[in-house]
């Protein structure tokens, strides 16, 4: 009697570009790392910017940083989103954050930022150079996740996600070796249990259980070995990002970094760090949307006349305007991490280094 072989683990392998490819129900992910001089005491480089830089629209990354659209601060002042949400994990660095909703929030050193921007809000995320003695290194991902159609419309939600309170946890191996496992979103099953994560906003399509969406982030030491959990939903899909160290295997095929590996959900997968430092990984996984998709620039609609309708809408309204005095915000010198809500809510963590 013989048994049909398991389809394998590994769908697709490809290298890295910009931004990075991504799966339904995801739609935008972009990996910064920026090292950024010391501060000019005015919140920008500083370091002459004419030569080289296209001020405005700078993503030269010369020097080992951009200004990207900032012109004296580094970062991207006030612009608009509609119909999809932002997710912004912050591993080093501050950003300073600024909406139409009046809210304003200081965040970084591992803090994740949730967005939902559905009917339409106008922000700025700018990176603040607050060391002038020292560099100013600045490392993030910012993911853009799809709403359905039914939630393109909600209202604006803003929430923050603090380091201390994110799900973490460590796996060791039994060759004493550790893996660091980061979950932003989707539980994940532990020896002790399943650890559940922060509740994602109300309207995300993250916060529907059958959703089956996944954010974590991983880190294998030197040596470190580690079992990948299957995914609970049938026709949910993964994604795994490598994007720091310098080799890996990934169901016994060797992986070279700054490459994505498409794996089919359902499988267990071992993934092992066969390089002499840190492997690091971003995982995104979900259950399709499965719905048009119609994108131009910052906003994300199902068909060509409601992203036209989007472009009437900010034309008129400004989605409620700019209740600030500067398209670029700088919350000023203090290094420590807030957040005040729209709704007069206040959130304060003292400084802390990255």
């Amino acid at each position: 009697m013989t048994t049909a072989a398991s389809p394998p683990a590994i769908v697709s392998i490809s290298p890295l570009g910009m931004p990075w490819e991504t799966l339904d129900p995801f739609l935008f992910c972009v990996h910064h790392d920026d090292a950024y001089p010391p501060g000019n005491g005015r919140y920008g480089p500083d370091a002459a910017l004419l030569k080289g830089r296209q001020i405005g629209s700078d993503f030269s990354g010369q020097g080992g940083w951009s200004m990207y659209h900032g012109e004296q601060v580094p970062g991207f002042p006030a612009h608009p989103h509609r119909g999809f949400e932002t997710v912004t994990i912050v591993r080093q660095g501050r950003i300073d954050h600024a909406d139409s909703l009046g809210a304003g929030a200081r965040f970084g050193g591992g803090d994740v930022q949730w967005l939902t921007a559905g009917q339409g809000i106008v922000h700025a995320e700018m990176f603040p150079l607050l060391h002038t003695d020292k560099p100013n290194p600045l490392e993030l991902f910012q993911i853009w996740l799809n709403l359905p159609a039914a939630s393109k419309m909600v209202a604006p939600h803003f929430t923050m996600f603090w380091s201390q309170e994110i799900p973490r946890h460590r796996f060791v191996d039994d060759a004493g070796h550790a893996t660091d496992v980061v979950c932003i979103a989707g539980a994940l099953p532990t020896p002790a249990g399943v650890t559940q994560p922060l509740a994602p906003p109300p309207d995300s399509w993250a916060s529907r259980q059958q959703a089956d969406v996944a954010i974590w982030t991983l880190r294998l030491a030197p040596g470190a070995q580690w079992v990948l959990p299957p995914a609970t939903g049938a026709d949910t899909r993964r994604k795994l990002y490598f994007f720091a160290g310098a080799r890996i295997t990934v169901d016994g095929h060797a992986v070279a970094t700054r490459h994505a590996i498409e794996l089919r959900a359902g499988a267990a997968v071992t993934l092992v760090n066969g390089g002499e430092t840190a492997a690091e990984l971003l995982m995104l996984q979900g259950r399709p949307i499965g719905e048009p998709v119609a994108q131009y620039g910052p906003f994300v609609m199902n068909t060509q006349q409601e992203l036209h309708q989007a472009f009437e809408d900010y034309r008129r309204t400004q989605f409620g305007g700019w209740p600030w005095s500067d398209p670029a915000p700088v919350h000023g010198d203090e290094a420590g991490r807030f957040a005040r809500h729209a709704d007069g809510r206040t959130e304060l963590f003292p400084s802390q280094e990255d």
